[in-house]
């Protein structure tokens, strides 16, 4: 259950590190025209709708036993996706699509934790006979998305069209921030292969003490540096029409314009 943290004071290099995070996140603006996948409000994910005609495969990440995402990419794109959870291996439903449940993880390194497995994005893609095909991609995973990008091969990395990932951070008493620059050596190393086109921040998530950011949980679309054409006479769009609150029970809680 995502929680709304109190106010407190916040250490100066924990806030340094933070704007360096929020910084390096800011979008870009790209040959991309967005279009939504998934459903209405939470589970749905934007992407570049007209950068998606090479994708040869498609993996969606912690489903929690409903998937609209990989139902939609299989439709518009006729490949398979394969979907992975280890918590919760419900199966969805795509009735006309082309989908593969995995009851697994993904994670750094291949291994069994209280009975669940977890393996490596490059030995899922290559199990699944995708070692050299074009992926896209999606991964929501609670948090575990860090080690497991972060662990990822060059190559694995240079075979993703397009990745949309929902980045949860872990926390401390203190501050609400795991004490290493984990995350910006995760964003750093992506931002090699990848260009931000559009991110959005979960409102399920906001807090008062993580400024800049306006909640702990966004959503990021990463467009491979092959695909992507930057355009330095525009800036990046903020909200688009496609976007939605993730729950709209609850106030939206957006940062200003950057």
């Amino acid at each position: 259950m995502l929680q709304r943290h109190p106010a407190v004071p916040q250490p100066p290099e924990v806030v340094q590190q933070r704007q360096a995070l929020f910084d390096m996140l800011k979008p870009v603006a790209l040959n991309c025209q967005l279009e939504r996948f998934g459903e209405a409000h939470d589970g749905g994910y934007l992407m570049c709708g007209n950068l998606l005609d090479k994708a040869q495969s498609g993996y969606s990440y912690g489903i929690n036993g409903y998937d609209q995402w990989g139902c939609d990419i299989s439709l518009k794109l006729d490949l398979t996706v394969h979907q992975y959870d280890c918590f919760n291996t419900t199966q969805p439903s795509c009735s006309s699509g082309k989908t593969v449940f995995h009851a697994e993880c993904v994670g750094a390194t291949a291994e069994t934790v209280d009975g669940r497995v977890f393996d490596t994005v490059k030995n899922q893609f290559a199990r699944n006979g995708d070692a050299l095909k074009r992926i896209v991609l999606k991964i929501d995973v609670e948090g575990a998305e860090w080690d497991s990008l972060l662990s990822a091969p060059d190559e694995t990395l240079e075979q993703i069209d397009q990745m949309s990932v929902e980045f949860h951070w872990g926390e401390d008493e203190e501050s609400h921030w795991v004490r290493d620059d984990k995350y910006l050596r995760v964003v750093e190393r992506l931002k090699q292969f990848f260009e931000v086109a559009h991110i959005h921040f979960n409102n399920a998530s906001c807090v008062a003490d993580l400024e800049p950011f306006p909640t702990w949980a966004f959503e990021v679309l990463f467009v491979n540096k092959r695909l992507a054409v930057v355009d330095p006479s525009r800036t990046a769009d903020g909200l688009t029409p496609f976007d939605a609150p993730n729950n709209q029970s609850i106030a939206d809680c957006q940062p200003k314009a950057r």
